[in-house]
């Protein structure tokens, strides 16, 4: 049955998916934010075609090897009112994930929420979206892996900073509004799972950045945004913010007791820091503050030891890609350049964990980080909107088969403690 379901470019048998404690990882695009004032569904599994081709996607995370999968359930399409579920997609994909054996990191907010919550300002967010979570680890108790709410940062700032989707909003207060919620419901929601699953492990992906200053004047805003990267980790990790971080939240609506919610429920124990890594991750600041993406000055190791070195957690490469371009070896040069970052940080006795190329196909309007509907499919994909393969997803392939059996044995790093 699966040979008929894969693509027609096809060849050789369907390798086993690494075992071990090492994640080598995909994830199927799962982005659902809202725009144009809330009357526009930007969701990615839609415009990307896996409602239509899901047993042949997930034959595809089988046949690159990978033992790991980033995905979830549309959190808008599910959460159909408080505590009202429509389980019907899950139920299906989810029994083909566990059939074939690969191993989900549970997705269950990426970026939106459904039409009848509104945004991330509402107040509710967190116990509906909590309650949910519960729901999903009571459905599918055999899953131990999550993240509960994909990039907190990047949700935050892309809705109520930037204001690009959601609530679309610029000001201070709503931003703050929109972290303390967001990163609540994450609280809570790892809470209700590990009622169900003691041994849930939390992998928070969460956008990794870096802010340079371009000019003299520009090192107060770049000291405030490097500071500021931080919060929503520090905040779901139960650590004191920085001082200008906390006058921030403070002057911007969070009270006394909202913030001691955080650093009184410390989870730590269970999670490992996700981290995304993408060419745009870096930026340069000028005299009035405002930043253009910077490329790679520092890269993907040295900004990872920054987060390291302030939270002490095992690390997960959760997120990379880049365009294929027109040389056509662009992504698998990134790919190989990730991957040599990842074995430096384990030479010196850092905890990588698991490594991420996202995604599984390419994407739709990322270019334009999903605020104009153009309908432009992005080359980032280890396979095509075709489902066939493109260079990154070959040089993948062989990455994993070269490597699975070899981390596990000649690291003295920290291995994921996965349930049978």
């Amino acid at each position: 049955m699966l040979d008929a379901m894969m693509p027609q470019n096809y060849s050789g048998s369907m390798q086993s998916p690494p075992q071990g404690g090492f994640l080598f990882a995909t994830g199927i695009e799962n982005s659902a934010p809202t725009i144009q004032g809330g009357t526009v569904r930007r969701d990615q599994m839609l415009e990307c075609g896996h409602y239509d081709r899901w047993r042949e996607d997930f034959a595809l995370v089988r046949e690159v090897g990978c033992n790991a999968l980033r995905y979830g359930p549309q959190l808008h399409t599910t959460l159909r009112a408080d505590g009202v579920h429509d389980w019907s997609f899950a139920d299906e994909s989810f029994a083909e994930i566990r059939r074939l054996g690969i191993r989900p990191i549970v997705d269950l907010c990426h970026f939106g929420v459904p039409d009848w919550i509104g945004d991330f300002q509402n107040p509710d967010f967190p116990r509906l979206f909590a309650d949910y979570a519960g729901a999903f680890a009571a459905r599918f108790p055999w899953v131990q892996l999550y993240t509960p709410v994909n990039e907190m940062f990047i949700t935050a700032v892309f809705s109520a900073r930037y204001g690009w989707w959601n609530e679309q909003r610029t000001d201070d207060r709503s931003y703050v509004t929109a972290i303390k919620n967001i990163v609540r419901a994450n609280v809570l929601a790892m809470q209700e799972i590990l009622k169900h699953r003691p041994d849930a492990i939390f992998i928070q992906s969460e956008s990794t950045e870096a802010f340079h200053a371009e000019c003299p004047l520009a090192v107060p805003h770049a000291d405030f945004r490097n500071a500021e990267r931080f919060l929503t980790l520090d905040l779901n990790y139960g650590r004191r913010v920085d001082s200008a971080m906390y006058e921030f939240l403070m002057d911007n609506g969070m009270t006394r007791a909202e913030y001691h919610f955080f650093l009184d429920n410390r989870l730590k124990r269970h999670c490992v820091m996700g981290n995304d890594w993408y060419q745009t991750n870096e930026h340069l600041l000028n005299a009035e503050g405002h930043g253009r993406w910077a490329g790679e000055v520092f890269g993907y190791d040295t900004v990872t030891r920054d987060y390291h070195a302030r939270y002490g957690l095992p690390v997960m490469h959760t997120e990379t890609n880049i365009a294929e371009g027109p040389n056509g070896d662009e992504a698998e040069r990134w790919l190989w350049k990730q991957w040599s970052g990842i074995l430096r940080l384990r030479r010196e006795g850092i905890p990588v964990l698991g490594f991420t190329w996202y995604s599984l196909t390419d994407q739709v309007d990322w270019a334009h980080a999903l605020r104009e509907v153009r309908g432009e499919s992005d080359p980032r994909g280890l396979y095509d909107l075709d489902r066939k393969p493109r260079r990154v997803g070959l040089a993948y392939k062989r990455l994993i088969e070269a490597w699975r059996d070899v981390l596990p044995t000649q690291s003295l790093c920290l291995q994921v403690p996965l349930a049978a």
